[in-house]
Parts: C-alpha cells; sequence; structure tokens
C-alpha cells in the first residue's frame, strides 16, 4: 500500500517514466507470443483460434513507451 502512495505522490515525470517502462515490458511480452506463435505455425491450428496482431501490439507498445521514456527523461535524470 506504502508503494502505491509513492507512485501517486511522484511528479508527473516519474509516472511517465513508469508508464513507459510498463508499455515497454507489455512490448517484450508481445514480441515473445509472437515468436512463440512463429515457431508452433499450423495453418489448421491458426484457422481454430484466430488471429492475433502481436507484431502490431509489439510495435505500438514499443513506440508509445519510448516517447514516454524520452519525454520525462530529462527530469527524472536532473533530479537524481
Amino acid at each position: 500500500m506504502e508503494l502505491l502512495t509513492q507512485i501517486a505522490l511522484a511528479s508527473d515525470a516519474v509516472q511517465l517514466a513508469l508508464v513507459g517502462a510498463f508499455c515497454w515490458a507489455l512490448a517484450v511480452v508481445c514480441l515473445l507470443m509472437d515468436r512463440m506463435r512463429e515457431k508452433r505455425r499450423s495453418p489448421e491450428r491458426l484457422e481454430k483460434v484466430g488471429f492475433m496482431p502481436w507484431t502490431s501490439l509489439f510495435v505500438a507498445l514499443a513506440i508509445i513507451g519510448g516517447g514516454c521514456l524520452a519525454t520525462s527523461l530529462p527530469v527524472v535524470l536532473g533530479s537524481l
């Protein structure tokens, strides 16, 4: 509970950096899931399961996370 209070009371730049780091972590998960999908590529199985745009999600999350981190970087580094 104390961690949530510290995050809520942190500056906007720190919160933006945390959002960027979270987006990058999700992007890594999407990259790993895309690699797993490529290894088990069977057309019959893909038709049963459906389509999941792992590559598009990876790119979108990496760009959003990178933008958040780049925006917050000068303030976060200046406060260290």
